[in-house]
Formats: C-alpha cells, sequence, structure tokens
C-alpha cells in the first residue's frame, strides 16, 4: 500500500495517505466529559427491563391514540365528517384520544425517567413493588380504551382530564391514578441525591426530582378536590372543577421533563450550553416554585369559584413560564454552534428543534386566545406536541441504554418534521378558523362552517392532522426498528 507511516502518541506507526490520495472521514475524537455535561442518568443492568416496560406503555399509548385519532380528525374534515356520525362518536373518541396521548404517554415516559433516577433495588420484594406501579398504569389504560367500547357513558369535555362518565371508565382512572401515586412516592422515598458537587448530569437530577415534586402535588390537589367537590353536580361541572387544579399542577411536570430532554438532546448532539448547571438549577428551582401556589388555591378560595380557577391559571402562566425562554435561548445558542452531525444525532437534532417550534408557536397562540373557540385547542395542541416532541427524542436518545439500535436514517430524520409541520398545520388551520368563530369541541354539522374561510381553515386542520398522525405512527415504527435490531 502507498502510504507514508507517522507516529503516534504511543510510538506506535501509524499509517498516513500518500499526496494524491484523498483520506477517508477522519473518526470523531474522543472527549473526555465535562462537569457542565448534561447527561442523563445511566441505565444499570437491574434498571433496564423496568425502563423497557415503561417504554412499551409508552408505545402501545401512541398506538391506541393514534387509531383513534384518525376517526376523530376525519369526524372535523369537512366532506368526510358526513359519512360519520358526529356528536357522541366524536366525542367518546376526544376522550380517549386525548387521555391516551397525554395522560398514559407522559406518565409512561416520566416513569422511564424516574425509574432511572433511582437507586436500583436490590430484593425480590423490592423488584416486585417497583413494577406495581407499572402494572397499575398499564391496566388503567387498557380499561380507559375498552370502557369507550363496552360502557362509554356520557362523554364529558372537562379540560386536562376528558372523562366517560362510566363505572368502568372511572374505575380505570382510578387505577391508574394508584399506579400514579405509588410511581410518585417510589421516586420520593429511592431519588438518588443530587450531590454537594453540582455538575451538569446533577442538575438534570434535580430536574427529574422536580418533576417527580410536582406531580405529588398535582395528586394531593386531585384528592383534594375529590374531597370537597360535590359529587351532587351535572357531570360537565363536577369533572371541569375536579380536574382544574391538579390538571394546571401537572403542566409544571410536562415542562420540567421538557426543559430536561431540551438540555439532553442540545448535549446529545454535541452542543455546549452556555449555562453553568448552577444556574440550570436556579431555573429548575423557579419553574417548580409556581406549582406550590396550588394548595394556597385550595386555602383562598371555594374551589368553585372563579378566583380559584384564575389563581391557578396564572400561577402557571407567571410559574413555570419564566425559566422557559433563558433555557430555550441557551439551548438554541448551543445548536447553532453545532456544524457536523453523525447519523445517530440527526434525529435528536429534528426532534429537539422541531419541540422547540411547536411549543414556542403554542404560546404565541395562547396570547390571542378570545372567546371560546377552536383557538384555545390549537394554543395547548401547540405546548402539549412541543413536550411529545421533547420526550420523542429523549426515547431515541435511550434506545441505545436500554439495549436497543440507536435510530438513524432518513426515516428517523423525517419523523419529527412531518410530526411536527403537520402539528403546526394542524393548529394553523384552527387559529384560522377561530378567527371566524368556529367553537371547539364540536364536529359535523354542528361547526357550522358558513363561509369559505371557515371551510378553508378546517381542512387545513384536517390535512395537518392527518400529518401529524402519521408522524406519530412513524414515530412507533423506527422505535420497533431500533427495538427488534437490538444489540446483543
Amino acid at each position: 500500500m502507498n502510504t507514508i507511516s507517522t507516529l503516534t502518541e504511543g510510538g506506535r506507526r501509524r499509517p498516513r495517505p500518500a499526496p494524491g490520495i484523498t483520506p477517508g472521514p477522519a473518526p470523531r475524537p474522543v472527549t473526555a466529559s465535562s462537569p457542565d455535561d448534561y447527561t442523563l442518568p445511566v441505565v444499570a443492568a437491574g434498571q433496564r427491563a423496568l425502563a423497557r416496560g415503561w417504554l412499551w406503555l409508552a408505545l402501545a399509548a401512541l398506538v391506541g391514540s393514534g387509531l383513534f385519532s384518525v376517526l376523530l380528525v376525519l369526524a372535523r374534515t369537512p366532506g368526510i365528517n358526513a359519512w360519520l356520525p358526529a356528536g357522541d362518536f366524536f366525542r367518546v373518541a376526544l376522550v380517549v384520544h386525548v387521555d391516551l396521548s397525554v395522560l398514559v404517554w407522559f406518565v409512561a415516559i416520566a416513569g422511564l425517567l424516574w425509574s432511572l433516577n433511582a437507586r436500583p433495588a436490590r430484593t425480590p420484594a423490592a423488584v416486585a413493588l417497583t413494577r406495581l406501579p407499572l402494572l397499575l398504569c398499564g391496566l388503567g389504560a387498557l380499561g380507559m380504551a375498552l370502557a369507550a367500547f363496552v360502557d362509554p357513558g356520557q362523554a364529558v369535555m372537562a379540560n386536562y382530564i376528558p372523562m366517560l362518565d362510566s363505572a368502568t371508565f372511572r374505575a380505570a382512572v382510578g387505577v391508574f391514578g394508584l399506579g400514579v401515586l405509588l410511581l410518585v412516592l417510589l421516586g420520593l422515598l429511592r431519588a438518588l441525591p443530587v450531590g454537594l458537587a453540582l455538575d451538569g448530569a446533577g442538575a438534570l437530577r434535580f430536574g427529574l426530582h422536580a418533576s417527580v415534586v410536582a406531580t405529588g402535588v398535582a395528586l394531593l390537589a386531585f384528592a383534594w378536590s375529590l374531597a370537597v367537590v360535590p359529587s351532587s353536580l351535572p357531570p360537565k361541572a363536577y369533572y371541569e372543577i375536579l380536574f382544574w387544579g391538579g390538571g394546571h399542577a401537572l403542566q409544571f411536570t410536562w415542562t420540567l421533563l421538557m426543559l430536561v430532554a431540551w438540555l439532553a438532546l442540545a448535549q446529545a448532539c454535541g452542543g455546549r450550553v452556555p449555562l453553568s448547571p448552577r444556574v440550570v438549577l436556579l431555573l429548575f428551582v423557579v419553574a417548580l416554585v409556581g406549582v406550590f401556589g396550588t394548595p394556597l388555591a385550595y386555602l383562598m378560595h371555594d374551589v368553585s369559584t372563579v378566583e380559584h380557577r384564575d389563581m391557578h391559571t396564572w400561577g402557571m402562566r407567571f410559574g413555570g413560564g419564566l425559566a422557559i425562554a433563558p433555557l430555550a435561548l441557551a439551548v438554541l445558542l448551543a445548536m447553532a454552534s453545532l456544524r457536523q452531525l453523525d447519523a445517530v444525532q440527526r434525529p435528536l437534532r429534528a426532534a429537539l428543534l422541531a419541540s422547540m417550534l411547536l411549543f414556542v408557536a403554542g404560546g404565541l397562540i395562547g396570547l390571542a386566545i378570545s372567546g371560546n373557540n377552536v383557538k384555545i385547542p390549537a394554543h395547548y395542541h401547540g405546548c402539549i406536541v412541543g413536550v411529545t416532541l421533547a420526550l420523542m427524542g429523549l426515547v431515541y436518545h435511550l434506545l441505545p441504554q436500554l439495549g436497543y439500535r440507536a435510530p438513524s436514517g432518513r426515516l428517523a430524520v423525517l419523523q419529527p418534521w412531518l410530526y411536527g409541520v403537520g402539528q403546526l398545520l394542524h393548529i394553523a388551520g384552527l387559529v384560522w378558523s377561530g378567527g371566524y368563530g368556529v367553537q371547539r369541541k364540536v364536529a359535523g354539522a354542528e361547526q357550522v362552517l358558513r363561509s369559505t374561510g371557515e371551510v378553508a381553515g378546517m381542512g387545513l386542520m384536517g390535512l395537518g392532522g392527518l400529518l401529524a398522525i402519521a408522524g406519530g405512527l412513524l414515530f412507533v415504527v423506527v422505535v420497533a426498528r431500533a427495538i427488534r435490531r437490538q444489540c446483543p
């Protein structure tokens, strides 16, 4: 071979291409980890089975939600909705779609992350106890989906946790809630300490601890409401009041998980976040502090009053929102400094950027809400999908630690953009139609689409929704392919 030898550090000779021969790509240099690296807890061998179980529950929730969302979007799309029943059909599909895609999916990913952020179980009894929340949450999610067919009852479009007012669905939600309660208790009792010598990994660990605390406050709010809300109220009023306080508190959980995901994904892409771990920890504290206004709202005002509702709303806006802007700016600066990414990093960057785009779009739409129209679902679809995309990217990042292949290739890069752009069109159509006063939570003839603009807006919503459904199902396909090609 026509090469010239050069000495390496250890004195060994390394071939160097002769003049006129183009060398292949140089290997990526291996650098030592820095205290400012924002890395997630490493998956220990004893934690892998439990983490995989939470991942499977998350994927099952997305598949189930996707199947219901196909019916949901078709029920709202002009022309197609004439072939489908509107009233109860639309509302039952919407209830199950929201509960699976938001509540079950988010809790399952939280369970995955919290299981990595806890001390490993050492005895068979302890192992069984750590698996009990997963079993209960899985049974509860299955019961919710089955109730739509066997005992749907009245569909109640309550905010945060819509309900089917039937014994089967209430029992399923109760079993799921019991699983979440046990998951939170274990997360608090088995938490790994952050440590005095704070580094980037410790800051992320604190962020995960903070999300457990926020969920605990949310469960306290749900229990408090359950104890004081009169059961004699009509179902719509009852469930709306019941879930209002705890639902707001859960938004702190989802926001904290998203911020942890943004930092971890930026680091995994090779970016250097220009914030010290102490500043990041302080921002997590700011994001958490607002949730402690939840008990104050219960102590200061009756749950049925406007003042009680408004206190939760303002606490979420100002408490949870203050930490997002500086962290988002720091992550964007870290991503802007990147020049070259490998095949494994490209899907992570796509998920991160799509997440930030949707979350910011949802936040801006929230500033333009006026009246009870479809601008409201446009706002929360943007924010919720922003969180979802961040957690999807985190799943891609963690798959190798769970013993699976890292997603790579065109489909893995396409998936976040297909899902994100689809949802962007979806919420753009809703904002467009909301400008005409199209009401939320209705479908078919109930939408009363009178003008060409209203029809066009809802048609754009339907197109975007179908693209987003395809993107969500493609996520399941990409992850399933990675699981099938698992590492030895």
